[in-house]
């Protein structure tokens, strides 16, 4: 068992993400926090490391329990990090703030006709 290895590494076998390109370039733009700290791609992840992740509109705080390199199933996957009680409620009410307040623009699958652009507008005035 491994001690050590790159935080784009872990993210990818941990399936945060799909790719290892696409964790390395969220660790890059900072979306991936590490104990509380900027770092590269390249940096060292181990047992006991407070990661935060922004990925697609969710944000996980996860604590690291185990290091694999390889990308496994789903099940193993999630036995290599313990999320945050905190966390997890904080996911929970977006997913539940996002279920009540949608936007309507956001049901539209194309560009609106003149008559739901004036439904839209009806709606921002009232």
């Amino acid at each position: 068992m491994l001690s050590t290895t790159r935080i784009d590494k872990w993210l990818w076998a941990a399936r945060f993400f799909k790719t290892r390109s696409l964790a390395t370039n969220a660790v890059e733009l900072g979306r991936v926090l590490q104990n509380e700290q900027r770092v590269k791609p390249a940096h060292a992840v181990k047992v006991g490391d407070l990661l935060e992740i922004h990925h697609a509109d969710q944000i996980w705080q996860v604590e690291v329990i185990k290091i694999l390199e390889v990308r496994g199933a789903a099940s193993i996957a999630q036995t290599m990090y313990a999320e945050t009680t905190e966390s997890i409620t904080k996911r929970q009410q977006r997913a539940e703030h996002r279920r009540l307040h949608t936007e309507p623009a956001a049901q539209l699958q194309q560009r609106p006709t003149k008559r739901q652009r004036r439904q839209l507008n009806n709606l921002q005035i009232d």
